[in-house]
């Protein structure tokens, strides 16, 4: 007989709201502040792997490549480039509207991200859904990052809850699928998020493809037991 689902642990960033797409109008602001340069290029130096994806040294490395680098500026770059993100985060569509839905099947709703504990607050009050979230757990909490397993066990420790009734959603089969699948989660692919283009020779087969975060509800359901007649 298959496990009932009781809680639904979700990435954030792409999974959520399109974090892509603020860094790239958190970029494009910076390069307009500067006048020289552009989006594209500037996005590329948070996607090298030299820093972490958020840190703010892939800025002065860009000022210093763009030959404008001061200290002042650099600050005043970091803090456009922050108040942009943050501004530009927008909820994916249904969003919402799942997650009081999956509340009313009985789900707890649990954020797993690699973000820091501030970021991640600070990501989900500006989406609007802060407060209905049950818990989040952030990197500065578990001092783990994706696909470390540790990451996974310690949502899963904190919140009591067994690997075999929980499901996981994210938008990277490398970071997110693989390792949940690993401890015996179920997994969704946020397929509809997934701007991983650095990961795409990893091949890995979730338990379900979601091509809008709302099919998750068809999913929990299809896990609650069957009531005899």
């Amino acid at each position: 007989m298959e496990q009932e689902i009781n809680c639904v642990f979700s990435d954030m960033d792409n999974t959520l709201f399109d974090f892509f797409q603020a860094k790239q109008e958190a970029c494009t602001a910076v390069v307009d502040n500067i006048g020289t340069g552009n989006p594209e290029e500037m996005l590329s130096y948070f996607l090298r792997g030299i820093y972490g994806f958020e840190d703010l040294e892939n800025i002065e490395d860009y000022l210093r490549e763009k030959y404008v680098f001061s200290d002042d500026l650099f600050s005043e770059c970091c803090q456009i480039y922050e108040d942009t993100k943050i501004d530009s985060i927008l909820l994916y569509d249904g969003v919402a509207e799942t997650i009081d839905s999956l509340k009313d099947l009985g789900c707890s709703f649990v954020v797993v991200t690699d973000a820091n504990t501030e970021n991640a607050n600070k990501r989900l009050r500006k989406a609007g859904i802060y407060n209905m979230v049950d818990d989040v757990f952030a990197h500065d909490m578990s001092g783990k990052k994706k696909p470390d397993l540790g990451v996974f066990e310690y949502a899963l420790n904190k919140t009591n809850r067994k690997a075999g009734e929980s499901i996981f959603i994210g938008d990277s089969l490398r970071r997110d699928i693989a390792p949940a699948k690993k401890i015996g989660m179920l997994t969704a692919y946020a397929a509809y998020g997934d701007r991983n283009t650095h990961e795409r020779e990893f091949r890995f087969n979730p338990d379900y493809h979601l091509d809008n975060i709302a099919e998750m509800i068809d999913i929990i359901q299809s896990k609650k037991p069957k009531k005899s007649i």
